[in-house]
């Protein structure tokens, strides 16, 4: 049985590589990557979202398929909606797919392209494994190191709770389902085990660092507007700042522990993250 997994260059795609061949060191997995020169310890083949002429021929003989979201948000569902197509033309006779937390029960802008890609994957008639991947840690300490040089964490999250997960807490879930026929046809609501609110996180990296580093809860268009002062184009900065929003709201809260049942380990604390992140 052939795997392939979509994003193989991106930090989840690589996490979920090496996730796969140490549980299964004689599987038969291939890379999908815009460069299939990239050394991935893997076969590689050519894939990209944006190229469909790219995609079936990249499927020959594949028989499980990770579809791990892209990341360009010039229509994502698009993208997506195209891989889905190749692999039917391919013979691909399941999808495992990287959503969003909640689904279409999620509040959140983000969400749009989520919910569009798993109504395709319900019309495509092919066995699905839908993995709603809840917020990343890194999503938050992509910058820790930033925020502590000027002192504060900022957001919109306000005292909403938050069960982030570490990419390669997530990078196991996708093994476990890949190397695992009878996941197929269910969903897995994605998150971390302990809850936290961003001013817990800040305590935690003030205990890290020696030093107080607040967090400073915003409105979010006061957020949305900062982000586009680093440059951020303003659709992103809005999205980013809607999805802090919903948080406060508990867009991002899950305790089934659904994770961590199916990695069979407990996620990763925050405080691990944390610390390889400074």
């Amino acid at each position: 049985m052939t795997i392939a997994i979509t994003g193989a260059t991106g930090h989840l795609g690589r996490l979920a590589l090496a996730a796969l061949k140490a549980r299964a060191p004689q599987a038969d997995v291939v890379a999908l990557a815009r460069d299939p020169k990239a050394d991935l310890g893997v076969p590689v083949r050519a894939f990209d979202y944006t190229k469909p002429e790219t995609l079936a021929p990249a499927l020959a003989g594949v028989k499980t398929l990770v579809l791990i979201s892209s990341n360009d948000f010039n229509d994502r569902a698009g993208q997506h909606i195209a891989v889905i197509t190749a692999a039917k033309a391919a013979g691909v006779t399941r999808i495992i797919y990287t959503s969003i937390l909640k689904g279409d029960a999620s509040p959140m802008v983000l969400a749009q392209d989520h919910i569009a890609t798993e109504a395709a994957l319900k019309a495509s008639g092919l066995a699905v494994t839908l993995l709603r991947n809840g917020w990343y840690t890194e999503n938050y300490t992509g910058s820790l190191k930033a925020s502590v040089e000027h002192g504060a964490l900022i957001g919109s999250s306000g005292e909403g709770r938050i069960a982030s997960a570490a990419r390669a807490d997530y990078a196991e879930a996708i093994a476990v389902t890949a190397l695992d026929d009878s996941t197929a046809g269910k969903t897995y609501e994605l998150a971390g085990d302990t809850p936290f609110t961003m001013a817990e996180f800040a305590a935690e990296v003030s205990k890290q660092v020696g030093k107080p580093v607040p967090y400073n809860s915003l409105p979010k268009d006061v957020y949305a507007g900062i982000l586009q002062s680093f440059g951020l184009p303003a659709g992103f900065a809005a999205v980013l700042a809607d999805s802090d929003d919903t948080a406060s709201r508990g867009a991002l809260l899950d305790e089934s522990h659904t994770l961590s049942k199916l990695i069979g380990r407990p996620t990763t604390p925050i405080a691990v993250t944390i610390k390889a992140a400074l």
